[in-house]
């Protein structure tokens, strides 16, 4: 099959090289804003690079992964769609809610099939706990704990342009919680701190945040994320139950060190999300590869996206008004 990605950046380039070994993906045609990107990429890789991102849609595609800069996804998508081109897309689907609720009626109308990049759903250990928590071994489940702790702020210029940290970092805890748990959030509480750089502030943001949901069932989860965790790159959920409890992402990378002795990792931190998602990201571009060639369901179609882009719009909510908020505030 011949697959088109649109944007080589950060993500994209990691992209393009997963593609680029994926048995049943014989090529891969690239494009950029910047074509000298694309063309030295597409070089680098033995792929082919077009000039322009337009391109793509005359380029004889069978499917297409967008993982440009946010502003651009919504229109991508629909473009795709319109063409009956099953489309990749990296989170989210599109800058706001109400141009996300516009994109997903059009996949809907188009009736193409739609994969969003939550890699956290295809990483072994997230799996594996959702595996614990449906075979019923862990009893009934009373807490989640997840987290996303970066080792160092993006850029400053990233960051006026980010949605924000609950937006932009920890809507991939809420769709783990919900992938994990296989229950809907019904309400959140949350609050944010600032004691890093002043351009967080300056763009209404936080660089640290914690957010409170209760789920459907009663079962609550905790969420922590930060701009500022110098000991590496961590991302680990807990899920805790009335007979057991498991873990994921505690392995010999994980960045943490016991106040007095017991477990020390073995290894080097991550440092990078690319690295301690190496795997996920590659299973969820195989997932996308079958989709195309047998024309089958999303294993994450854009509705899952939305209800994670629903608990972050309400934990920036809680955040600014210091109070709880329900899921079905922020549908309206």
């Amino acid at each position: 099959m011949r697959i088109g990605l649109a944007g080589v950046g950060r993500i994209g380039a990691g992209h393009a090289e997963t593609l680029r070994g994926l048995a049943e993906v014989e090529e891969v045609v690239v494009a950029d804003a910047d074509p000298g990107r694309a063309r030295e990429v597409a070089a680098k890789l033995g792929a082919v690079s077009v000039d322009a991102v337009d391109a793509l849609f005359t380029a004889g595609l069978d499917g297409l992964v967008v993982a440009t800069p946010t502003a651009a996804h919504a229109d991508l998508v629909i473009r795709a769609v319109d063409a009956g081109l099953p489309v990749f897309v990296e989170k989210p689907v599109a800058a706001d809610l109400d141009a996300t609720v516009r994109t997903l009626a059009a996949v809907r109308h188009a009736g193409v099939p739609v994969q969003v990049g939550f890699q956290r759903r295809f990483d072994p250990g997230h799996v594996a706990a959702r595996d614990a928590v449906r075979s019923g071994r862990l009893g009934w489940v009373h807490t989640v704990r997840s987290c996303t702790l970066d080792p160092a702020p993006p850029p400053d210029e990233y960051i006026p342009t980010s949605g924000g940290l609950f937006r932009d970092c920890s809507v991939h805890d809420f769709d783990a919680v919900r992938f994990v748990t296989g229950r809907d959030v019904a309400e959140v509480s949350a609050a944010g701190a600032n004691r890093g750089s002043a351009v967080f502030a300056a763009s209404d943001d936080v660089a640290t945040g914690s957010a409170v949901l209760t789920l459907d069932d009663g079962t609550l989860a905790v969420v922590s994320a930060t701009r500022y965790n110098a000991a590496g790159y961590d991302v680990r959920l807990e899920v805790l139950g009335s007979l057991d409890g498991v873990v994921a992402g505690l392995d010999d990378r994980t960045p943490l060190s016991p106040a007095s002795g017991g477990f020390r990792p073995a290894g080097p931190p991550h440092t990078r999300f690319q690295e301690r998602f190496a795997d996920a990201y590659e299973a969820e571009l195989r997932a996308f590869a079958a989709m195309v060639a047998s024309g089958g369901p999303s294993p994450c179609p854009p509705e899952e996206s939305l209800e994670a882009f629903y608990v972050a719009e309400a934990c920036e909510i809680a955040r600014r008004e210091r109070r709880a908020v329900t899921i079905d505030e922020v549908r309206g």
